[in-house]
């Protein structure tokens, strides 16, 4: 049964929220976090991606990266631009896209319920991304950025974040500059929280949407200071972690694209000619063709826009894995005809995320950086609970949420 702790959050004044709140480490490059952060002292990308005040050109894995995290992060609680909350509360984060807001419990999750695989996985993590968390959890002891989790949706924690949300004015509410609304409210009473971690104790699993290497982190993290502990009893802070939970009826889940530098030695005519083995193909022309259905995809290669359809006996639709466009794409393209074998480490290939666009696909193979492009069909929220309930895995980059949680409303201290 799922783990729903309150905690003692660490906060940005009010005035002060819209400046703080960045977006995810990962979601953005250096030069990309550089830019945001110009002239915004406040941005939380100054502990996130603190090789922002460092020489461009440093190592993002050396020993000083990880130090300016730390010595920025005092300095915004030296500075009063994170407080810490006198008691421990639930929180409530909801994100509007669209005209469509979707509301989320902020507390925070157990490391033994990762452990225990009440915390449900469909990625594997890359052991080089996952270090690089660990090492930043490790020189803040804080959570600084929320995972992502999903839940099977129970109706009455529904209805009282409803009633919550209508009968309080939020205590932050900003719309950032890509569009996106933003609202949070502290849940300050005793008996909603405590009816809140009751409900969520009769969950029995709750499941990674996003942020894999951010839960990995922070659970070994949590793991290695229990084992450091010669008095440890299971009651301390670093026991638990940041999470935002959202009811999976709320969410949806976008495309997740790819792209290749090379033909791996093929011409055009080449590449067609072998895609027709597995696919029914047809040429659309240079608009921008999405993906109709399932096991349909769609190709930019030279100038054109192609439809390809899976063949019958290129998927197993009982499969959960199986049935997935990006394990079709993998088995019958990516694999065979271009020679990647590996997603999490092929230099060859790059993964680019719905909310960009397939405009994003063409202009990439338009300049010249990639050779081709290929649009999924987006994955849905009851493939991926299957999958994790099965103990099964996703092949790599198979999921984009949008929008992506914003870092630095909250921050959780491991001591």
């Amino acid at each position: 049964m799922a783990v729903l702790k309150p905690f003692k959050g660490l906060r940005p004044p009010k005035e002060l929220a819209e400046k703080v709140a960045s977006r995810p480490y990962d979601v953005l490059d250096s030069e990309e976090a550089r830019q945001e952060a110009a002239g915004n002292p406040y941005s939380l990308l100054h502990i996130i991606k603190p090789e922002i005040d460092l020489p461009e050109g440093t190592d993002l894995y050396s020993e000083a990266v990880y130090q300016k995290a730390r010595e920025n992060f005092e300095k915004f609680k030296a500075e009063g631009w994170l407080k810490a909350d006198e008691e421990e509360y639930l929180y409530i984060y909801a994100q509007t896209m669209n005209g469509k807001t979707q509301y989320g419990v902020v507390g925070c999750a157990s490391v033994d319920d990762y452990l225990n695989n009440v915390i449900k996985k469909h990625e594997l993590t890359r052991k080089d991304k996952e270090e690089d968390r660990i090492k930043h959890v490790r020189v803040t002891n804080a959570n600084m950025e929320p995972v992502f989790f999903t839940y099977p949706n129970v109706k009455e924690i529904d209805k009282i974040v409803a009633d919550f949300v209508k009968n309080h004015a939020p205590d932050y509410d900003f719309t950032a500059n890509d569009g996106f609304g933003h609202h949070f409210w502290v849940i300050r009473d005793k008996m909603t929280i405590d009816r809140l971690v009751e409900l969520f104790a009769s969950i029995p699993s709750v499941y990674v949407a996003d942020g894999h290497h951010r839960t990995a982190a922070a659970a070994l993290v949590g793991n290695e200071k229990r084992k450091a502990n010669l008095n440890h009893t299971g009651t301390e802070e670093y026991n638990y972690f940041l999470a935002v939970h959202f009811p999976a009826n709320q969410l949806s889940i976008i495309d997740y694209n790819r792209v290749i530098k090379d033909l791996n030695g093929m011409v055009k005519e080449e590449l067609l000619e072998k895609l027709a083995h597995s696919f029914n193909i047809r040429e659309v022309g240079p608009e921008v063709y999405r993906p109709a259905q399932l096991h349909n995809f769609s190709m930019y290669l030279d100038g054109l826009w192609y439809s390809l359809t899976a063949k019958r006996g290129t998927y197993d639709d009982e499969d959960p894995i199986d049935v997935l466009d990006v394990t079709i794409l993998t088995r019958q393209i990516l694999d065979p005809l271009f020679n990647i074998k590996d997603l999490r480490s092929d230099k060859r290939i790059d993964f680019v995320g719905g909310i960009r666009g397939l405009e994003e696909l063409k202009r990439l193979v338009d300049s010249g950086r990639m050779a081709v492009a290929f649009a999924l069909y987006p994955v849905s929220m009851d493939q991926l609970i299957n999958i994790a309930d099965s103990g099964r895995i996703m092949p790599p980059k198979t999921t984009w949420f949008e929008p992506k949680l914003r870092s630095g409303l909250v921050v959780h201290e491991l001591d």
